[in-house]
């Protein structure tokens, strides 16, 4: 069967493979549509297991809020010139949509479960778009929350999802920009773990500049050095970075309460690539 440039942009348009890999699987398939499309997400799956070893710690973090619930996902890949592919972009957005509608239990159950958009499921939507892009892309996290949900993103990121007890669009938008800046790790002392004091306070006793002080002196001045440290890390008690005179709690007072929040940091703690793009491209070349 002859096969038309036409033949050759509809597969392209389907599946997002190349010009040359189109052409050569209607070829092989002798025109049929739906067998060449099936070669070349074979071949794509392929070749995306083969990317699946490679180190991903770029990507793009993204949210979805609607009036019941939100979500915030982090999404990796290996380069930040795919993190900025709109395509790559798409596909954060549409998986945290998913997320926030469909209440997965973790990012195992996300990926295998049905895209309610496109009826395929996630793990071979995922597969295909490393294909197509060329790396390896991977669903690192996510968060959910229903109720009165904000959210806020920069850049793509640091995402932030907040939960508060009543609806005000300025006040939240405005306090996730300060958990965004200011990076709490708590809402108030009540969440702070008791080993997680016992610990600062373990590393103060053992500071040099209080060895010769007497006991009780030494006691009295690491309680105050933990409890500003505390302070610190709890949202509540943070200056408001918008104006420092107030802190968040009198900034909130009367007229919301903070029940929740999560702060996603693109790449926290993952190990990052070390070779650079030329080098890359060289060691392909000399494969």
């Amino acid at each position: 069967m002859n096969v038309t440039a036409t033949m050759v942009k509809e597969l392209r348009d389907k599946t997002g493979a190349g010009m040359m890999d189109a052409k050569k699987a209607l070829v092989e398939t002798d025109g049929d549509m739906d067998k060449a499309m099936e070669v070349l997400r074979q071949k794509g799956i392929a070749s995306a297991e083969k990317k699946m070893g490679r180190i991903a710690a770029e990507g793009r973090v993204e949210s979805y809020v609607d009036e019941s619930c939100g979500a915030v996902i982090e999404l990796n890949c290996e380069t930040d010139f795919v993190a900025k592919n709109e395509e790559f972009i798409e596909l954060a957005k549409g998986l945290a949509e998913m997320v926030a509608k469909t209440n997965p239990a973790d990012v195992a159950a996300l990926e295998a479960a049905t895209c309610p958009k496109c009826g395929k499921v996630v793990s071979e939507v995922l597969k295909e778009k490393i294909a197509s892009i060329g790396e390896k892309i991977t669903i690192r996290r996510f968060a959910r929350y229903e109720g009165n949900v904000a959210s806020y993103i920069h850049n793509g990121k640091i995402g932030v999802l907040l939960e508060t007890s009543a609806k005000d669009a300025e006040l939240t938008k405005d306090i996730c920009l300060h958990i965004a800046s200011s990076a709490p790790e708590f809402v108030s002392r009540n969440e702070i773990p008791a080993d997680v004091i016992a610990h600062e306070k373990e590393i103060e006793m053992g500071k040099e500049d209080l060895a010769k002080k007497p006991e009780a002196i030494r006691e009295k001045i690491v309680e105050g050095r933990v409890n500003k440290l505390m302070a610190q890390r709890c949202l509540l008690e943070q200056a408001f970075v918008k104006n420092p005179d107030l802190t968040i709690e009198q900034l909130i007072s009367g007229k919301l309460n903070i029940v929740r929040f999560e702060r996603f940091v693109l790449g926290e703690g993952l190990e990052k690539r070390n070779e650079n793009f030329a080098d890359e491209v060289m060691s392909q070349i000399s494969k």
